[in-house]
């Protein structure tokens, strides 16, 4: 047998690290995620590109057939947050917590230093008028969007979320998921306070 063949019949030793590679990637994800956990960070304030920004231009249509207090509800027109303070929150009648902080929005809507406005995710119409008609409507606007384009402008990661604009037309805040009374009193209400001191 030539020295070739026999070379080649030698099974060649592993290297130790690729024995190992899968458990030591293992244990660096279960290290950082366990991190993650304990550091109590709160995942519903996540960082947005917009923050400190203008809030998107973009204009959207009334949610077709939608009244309150005998008016059509106007849709959404991002020159109207100029000189006032508002709260755009982004919602649709088939997501579960956004019917968990709807009572929440209704208090809010009490509060006459704000403007509380909707955006209408990805919803019929009608859909959204019985969600409305039958929990309350604290929204002065809203506008229907029915292919979410405009919520890829706002950057919205899921519903329901919520922007606070200044009187300046700038995002100073952003809440991901639903509200409780513990965020709105702890971190909502705190960020109203500051937008309505602010020029």
């Amino acid at each position: 047998m030539s020295e070739d063949v026999q070379r080649q019949s030698v099974p060649r030793k592993r290297n130790p690290i690729f024995v190992f590679l899968p458990l030591i990637l293992f244990i660096i994800l279960a290290a950082i995620f366990a991190l993650q956990l304990a550091s109590g960070r709160d995942e519903s304030v996540i960082p947005s590109a917009l923050l400190g920004k203008p809030a998107p231009n973009v204009s959207l249509p009334a949610v077709a057939g939608l009244m309150k207090d005998g008016q059509a509800v106007p849709g959404l027109d991002p020159s109207k947050f100029k000189g006032q303070v508002t709260l755009v929150n982004i919602f649709g009648s088939w997501c579960l917590p956004c019917r968990q902080e709807h009572p929440l929005l209704m208090k809010l809507a009490q509060d006459k230093r704000i403007v509380l406005t909707g955006l209408n995710y990805k919803d019929k119409p009608e859909n959204a008028v019985g969600f409305l008609e039958d929990l309350g409507n604290p929204y002065g606007a809203i506008g229907a969007d029915l292919n979410g384009r405009a919520a890829i402008e706002w950057g919205v990661y899921g519903v329901p979320e919520t922007f606070l604009v200044g009187r300046d037309g700038v995002i100073a805040y952003k809440h991901v998921g639903p509200f409780s009374e513990e965020t709105i009193r702890t971190d909502l209400m705190p960020a109203i306070e500051a937008a309505l001191k602010s020029n």
